[in-house]
């Protein structure tokens, strides 16, 4: 039997963006002597019709009809670039190409051309809240890679776009979501293409005369800095931190000052900080469905205290004390899940943080619902 025939590079590349959309999956795996792989549903899953891909001359020339001319400089220079691409159908790629034992391999994320809303997100009411009642400070949504964090955010700038007038700018490495501006003015710019780095954006930033301002990445001292800064002069500041918690977005922002510094940064982060929005995407009952888990800390008084006075261990018990003020643990994020029938028991035991917690808040929602039905039958 002949083994199938790879066609010409540029067209197998089209192919298998179109392929993303079409099996509706979030990635794209490129990888010299490997057939591609897409990630659907959480799981990644070879590509059954494409045979492995053995010669790195035909991989470069595959992506080189996606590279942007002005970035392949980089590559060689750095061994890795980060581009976005607009696909044919509409869909936008964020792309990641590394340099791997001398070959050239790719991960590519699909980001949808239609922004989200909240609903189709299933994100829990207090990201609206937050918007509606915020407007100024610092809103971090944190999460690792791969958690949702850029559609969310995009749900959330394209809600200030429907219900707001005021200039929003983005710094984005690169741009993922295309805004059409409704109400608001929106100036969106790409690093390595509009301007040369998140410092260099950020320093000029406030003086193209924003209302709102959305960071990419957080990933160094001087953005850190600068967004704090906004945040404290009036701005309304959106981030993204890549950390698995709440504690860990404290450790991350800490790690990049020197240790002398941290009393200040404290300071200016419990005087500036709105909320901090953790999540992770947990895979759900139907195939190919995920939902977020969230971790929400709303900067209340008492978290305030805790900031200022390195109590960071304590925020956790603060959260799931406080879920009347907006807070919301992952413990109490899976819980809903659980009851509103979008994941099993058993998947939300893989990725609680506490087992022993979730199985404790079950355990109570059961015999609450048990005393319930017996006071009814009482009746």
């Amino acid at each position: 039997m002949t083994a199938p025939q790879l066609p010409p590079p540029a067209e197998a590349m089209q192919n298998l963006l179109n392929g993303t959309t079409q099996f509706l999956a979030s990635d794209l795996h490129l990888k010299v002597h490997y057939a591609p792989y897409y990630r659907v549903g959480g799981l990644l899953r070879k590509v059954a019709s494409v045979p492995p891909i053995d010669s790195n001359d035909y991989m470069e020339a595959m992506l080189k009809s996606i590279i942007p001319t002005h970035k392949l400089h980089d590559y060689e220079t750095n061994g890795s670039i980060d581009f976005s691409y607009r696909g044919a159908t509409g869909d936008r790629f964020r792309c990641n190409v590394f340099r791997s034992m001398g070959e050239m391999h790719a991960a590519i994320r699909r980001v949808q051309n239609k922004i989200p809303t909240y609903a189709e997100l299933n994100l829990a009411p207090i990201y609206e809240k937050l918007i509606h009642e915020t407007r100024e400070g610092l809103i971090c949504v944190t999460g690792v890679t791969g958690s949702g964090k850029s559609s969310t955010l995009a749900a959330m700038i394209d809600h200030l776009n429907h219900i707001e007038a005021m200039h929003i700018i983005t710094v984005e490495d690169p741009i993922e979501y295309s805004f059409t501006p409704k109400k608001c003015i929106i100036s969106q710019r790409e690093i390595g293409l509009d301007v040369p780095s998140f410092p260099i954006a950020l320093r000029a930033i406030v003086r193209e005369d924003p209302d709102t301002i959305f960071i990419g990445e957080m990933r160094d001292r001087e953005t850190l800095t600068a967004a704090l800064q906004a945040a404290e002069t009036g701005h309304l500041v959106f981030g993204t931190l890549h950390v698995g918690d709440v504690v860990q977005s404290f450790n991350r922002i800490l790690e990049f000052f020197p240790r002398n510094e941290h009393a200040f940064i404290r300071s200016s982060m419990a005087n500036s900080l709105r909320a901090i929005l953790c999540q992770r995407l947990i895979p759900g009952i139907e195939q190919g469905k995920v939902y977020p888990a969230s971790e929400v800390l709303i900067n209340t008084p008492v978290v305030k205290d805790k900031i200022r006075n390195e109590e960071d261990e304590d925020l956790p018990a603060v959260i799931a004390q406080s879920e009347h003020e907006g807070m919301l643990s992952f413990t109490q994020s899976l819980v809903q899940l659980i009851e509103k029938e979008r994941i099993h028991y058993d998947t939300a035991m893989e990725y609680a943080p506490s087992r022993e917690a979730l199985q404790s808040a079950m355990k109570g929602i059961k015999a609450s619902a048990q005393s319930l039905v017996s006071r009814i039958r009482t009746k």
